[in-house]
């Protein structure tokens, strides 16, 4: 089942019936530009800072000359939010990269960066790793999927097929486009990802679509999830923000409001 929280603020619990959980995070960050046109990655560093994430995944982070307030920004991301730092820069250009990257606080393995491009349209690449968590290894893959129908069906498929390879617990995440209700992403992996978020992160100023994705697997690792509305001063997406349980653990002790209505996600709004 889907995560049912849409613009909810982060949860207080009142009881976590499993101590061994982690926080990640993901966010299309529009080159850290908000809607005062503004290009301003101190905004975004403190807003993830807010929810201590241990691993985030962003995309569009924009280093080309006039593009960001920073030299480097995936060097500054990455130092600034974790210190372990994966990322694949889809555009290179003298003046800088353009592309989305997986912070962690913790060691991650060496990527795999899958390129899931579709014909001639924009080059797109999934990144894929495994995090070593102090409750185990998670197997995790982001990305930033298309524009277009064919070109995203063509992409869920393959990412699909690179969850199915991990051993470990699961975690998809990214910017995965999917704004048509039962769309191409959906019909592919919901079935997969029974766990998974579905709260409206687009545009940031009025959410209508739920771009913006946390599948895992198997499903009672969502414990609850939710999104932050003050994002929306930083970029034109809202980000997904998820707690996810590394152990099997049977129901027990919950918050007041249920957010996902995953088995075992459990979660209240202030």
């Amino acid at each position: 089942m889907a995560c049912a929280a849409e613009t909810t603020t982060r949860p207080e619990i009142v009881q976590d019936p499993c101590p061994k959980t982690i926080r990640v995070m993901t966010w299309n960050i529009h080159g850290g530009v908000g809607p005062d046109r503004r290009r301003d990655l101190t905004r975004i560093v403190d807003l993830v800072r807010r929810h201590e994430p241990q691993v985030v995944a962003l995309q569009e982070i924009d280093s080309r000359l006039g593009k960001s307030s920073r030299s480097d920004a995936f060097e500054y991301l990455g130092e600034e939010l974790g210190g372990n730092a994966h990322a694949t820069r889809l555009i290179t250009a003298p003046d800088g990269d353009y592309g989305h990257a997986v912070i962690s606080r913790w060691p991650m393995t060496e990527a795999h960066h899958h390129d899931i491009s579709y014909r001639r349209r924009e080059r797109r690449a999934a990144i894929e790793t495994v995090v070593h968590t102090p409750h185990g290894p998670l197997h995790l893959v982001a990305a930033h999927l298309g524009l277009s129908f064919r070109e995203r069906h063509h992409q869920a498929i393959q990412l699909a097929d690179i969850t199915r390879r991990g051993t470990h617990r699961t975690v998809l995440l990214g910017d995965l486009n999917d704004w048509i209700g039962r769309g191409s992403v959906q019909r592919v992996l919901d079935e997969l990802f029974p766990g998974h978020s579905h709260i409206k992160t687009f545009p940031s100023l009025y959410p209508l679509f739920p771009l913006d994705r946390i599948y895992c697997r198997p499903t009672s690792m969502l414990l609850r999830c939710w999104t932050d509305p003050a994002a929306r001063i930083a970029s034109d997406h809202l980000p997904v923000i998820a707690d996810l349980v590394m152990e099997d653990r049977d129901a027990g002790p919950v918050p007041k409001d249920d957010l996902c209505s995953a088995p075992g996600a459990r979660g209240v709004a202030k």
